[in-house]
Order: C-alpha cells, then structure tokens, then sequence
C-alpha cells in the first residue's frame, strides 16, 4: 500500500475495508483495514483505512465488514438477449438456434434490444459486474444504454456473411465511431459471428481491417466439438487453423468459448502475433452437454481467459460470480486434479485476466494506484460466508452476487447498499413486459440464418 499526501478533496473515499490488491507475483492479496481514494475516476491511493480517512472528500463509503475488490468483467455476452431469457431451454444446439433464436431474432426490433439490454445491465450492476464485452445487433442503442446506465463496455456490432456487405461496414463504421464514447467507458471490436456463418475472404477483410484501424476482433470459434469436427470434415481444418489462415490470429482477438480447441491448435495459438484470449462461460456448456474451456493448456501458452456468461437466453443468468465459481469447480472435475483451479487463480481470471481478455490490461482489474476506480463492495457477514478461514475460498465458493453491496464505475457509484442508482428496473421490466407478446409470436421458418455447426 501506498501513503501520500492528498492535493484538493477526492472525489471518493472508501474506509474500514479488507482490499483485494495485487500482491508482487502480480497474484491477488488481501490487505485489512485498507483505505482507498478516488479523484477523477482513479484510484488515486491505497492506503491504511486512518489515513484514508484524513482525505477530504465529496462523498465517503464507510466499507466496515466488506470486501473491496476490482469489478468483475463479463467478457462475453449478448446483453440484448436478457428478454429471449428462458426462451429455448433443454435442447441441443442446433434446435436451440433453429427452432428458437433465430426466428425469435428474426422479430427483434432495436428498442427490444435497447430494453433487454437496460435489463443485461441492472442485472450485471447488481452481480458486480462492472464491465462486459458484448456482440449483438443494434450496438448503436447498446452504447446510448452504457452511456446511461455508467458501465464500461467493449461493444461489437454482429454480422453473419448472409447479410451482404454493406452490415459488415456498418460494424466498421460503428466501431470507429463508438470507441472512446461515454466518458471513454466503451472500447470497440469488430464482431464476426463465428468461422461457420462468416466465409474465408469476409473473415480475411475483417482481419486486415483490424490491424488498418487498430481494432480488436470478437466471435466465436470452437464452440464446441462438434464444430471442430465439422470443420475438419468440410475444409480440412479446425475453425482456430481457420483464424489463422484468414490471418485474424495476427491481430487481437478475444476468442468466445474454445470448448472445442484441440491439440493440434495448440501450437497454432502459441504462433500468432496477435493478443489473443478466450471467454469461458461455463454454465451454458453445462447445460449444452458440452466440453469446457481448456484452461490448463492455455495458461501454458500465456493465452489470457476471461471469465463470461454468454447470453441470458442460452446461460439464464448473467451472474459472473457464478461463473467464477463454476469455472473452479467444472476444471477439477475435468483434469480430476483437486488442487486446479484453486480459489486465487479462480479470482486472478475473474479480475486481471479477464481485464487482459477485453483489451483493458493496467486499465482495470486491480485496485492499484493509476487503475480505473471499477470497484465492488462484498459483504462477508452473512451466515454462509462465516466463519473465514481463508478470503479467496470464502469468495469463490461461499459468497454470491448477492453479497455486493455496492459497484462502483469510474469512480461513480451505480449501486448503494443493494439499490440501484442509474436504472429503474420496475420501469424495465414492465416495459419488456410489453414487448414480450410480439417477440414470442415468431414463425420458426423466419430465421436470421441457419445453423449446421
């Protein structure tokens, strides 16, 4: 921790808390009785609660009994899709998109999309999640949304080959236009669907746009097995050999689930010349039956993940913290290794690693000194974190969601004491209430595309 002197009033000052800090292995620490000062939307100290407490300050957070620790990241979703929640349940992928999410999709209108993220949002504020990356349609009224609701956003604009390519250019166009917006909450990416509905030479173009305007690229690839199987039965090549290929391993790129990645992409992930990360989600793979992200194998090629829930209409939920926790528990059941993933490496993917996987390395995902003042408040009081014997196993595998008392965005609190400050829910869900009629009364040959894996 840090001790200075304090120039002018700060604009918050948290005290009395136990802060989640990076330790010198660059491993997360706890620190007791820590106080933390915020000017301009920064973490300005990290320092004893007393000295903290010396700082004048607009407004403070007496934390006493909480946890302090950096918002979690979302680093893939679909937040529009929180209205198509439990929509398509206990069917196999290509049902669940045929029969379901692409007709119903097919109806969406970009207010639908503006409500059912407002929505996304509410639910996330109140999960601790401070930021997500999100690929959908309509991203133009996703990011009035960020704008006013305070979250930070990576937002990508989705398209699909079929849709000619004249929607392609409206994601360049969005994504330049959009970067830096919001008080510099919202980055931007480029957002092909995935290597089964966007073609070799789309997929080759959208490369050679990222790295012409310096822009990140999100989608899925290696979804799972069966696409990995598929591809190599159609091309003779898995959908990672696919990105290598079309060269959108040369640049960045945040890679959607990867459950499917085998061991031949294996040395074709450890060549590329771009950031590259993956999002593992893993509750939505638990519904689908499928594999999980291979964590292990890419933690020994320094391949960042990123923690994520996918869209509420496949995972229900868009409780990070939950994916946190799963995340744990799915990768000892798999390697059949107790002692992986253990509850600090858990929560370094859910905070350093997942601000790696959204381009926001040194931005955010720490409480230091220079980072983003992206915070949440955990209150451990309650029976089932009590009593701790060790802060990291209480975290990931006691405390829920529903233990954040407070989330905090640039500084700017969104949520105190559980209550919501920027949205109003009641209004939200009352007015997708509304909408619902019209967006269930899909034709299911009405489809934005087909899927075949």
């Amino acid at each position: 921790m840090t001790s200075r002197a304090y120039d002018g009033p700060a604009d918050l000052v948290i005290t009395d808390c136990t802060a989640l800090v990076p330790g010198p292995d660059g491993q997360p620490q706890f620190v007791e009785d820590a106080g933390i000062v915020v000017r301009d939307g920064i973490v300005a100290d990290v320092t004893a609660s007393a000295r903290a407490a010396e700082a004048p300050a607009a407004e403070r957070i007496d934390a006493h009994g909480q946890i302090a620790m950096p918002g979690l990241v979302n680093c893939h979703t679909h937040a529009g899709m929180a209205a198509l929640r439990g929509i398509a349940e206990d069917l196999p992928i290509e049902q669940w998109f045929n029969d379901r999410i692409w007709p119903v999709e097919s109806r969406l209108t970009d207010e639908d999309v503006a409500w059912g993220t407002r929505l996304a949002c509410a639910e996330m504020i109140r999960a601790g999640v401070t930021c997500f990356a999100d690929h959908y349609f309509a991203m133009d009224k996703v990011a009035e949304v960020v704008t006013e609701c305070g979250m930070r956003a990576d937002l990508g604009w989705a398209h699909f080959s079929s849709q000619g390519p004249e929607v392609a250019a409206r994601s360049l166009d969005f994504a330049l236009s959009a970067r830096g917006t919001a008080g510099g909450r919202i980055t931007t990416s480029l957002a092909p669907h995935a290597p089964y509905t966007v073609d070799d030479a789309d997929l080759a173009r959208i490369a050679e746009l990222a790295a012409r305007h310096g822009l990140p690229v999100h989608l899925h690839a290696a979804e799972n097995r069966d696409q990995t199987e598929a591809s190599l039965a159609r091309h003779g090549r898995t959908p990672i050999e696919v990105l290598r290929d079309t060269g959108l391993l040369d640049v960045d790129v945040l890679i959607a689930h990867g459950t499917g990645i085998v061991e031949r992409d294996l040395p074709v992930l450890a060549a590329a010349r771009g950031r590259i990360a993956v999002a593992c989600a893993p509750r939505g793979y638990l519904k689908f039956g499928w594999d999980t992200t291979p964590i292990a194998q890419l933690a020994e090629l320094g391949i960042p993940v990123g923690l994520a829930t996918d869209g509420a209409a496949s995972n229900n939920t868009l409780d990070v913290w939950e994916s946190m926790t799963l995340t744990a528990l799915v990768q000892k059941s798999v390697t059949r290794d107790p002692t992986w993933l253990t509850a600090r490496q858990a929560l370094h993917h859910a905070t350093v690693q997942s601000a790696r996987a959204v381009g926001l390395a040194g931005v955010i995902g720490e409480i230091a000194p220079g980072r983003k003042a992206d915070i949440v408040l955990v209150d451990l009081t309650g029976p089932h974190t009590q009593p701790v014997h060790d802060l990291a196993s209480t975290l990931v595998h006691s405390a829920r969601s529903s233990d954040v008392t407070t989330t905090i965005v640039d500084g700017r609190i969104l949520m105190r004491d559980r209550t919501l400050v920027t949205l109003d829910l009641p209004r939200i869900t009352a007015e997708l209430g509304r909408r619902l009629p019209d967006l269930v009364a899909y034709d299911r040959a009405e489809r934005i595309q087909t899927y075949n894996g």
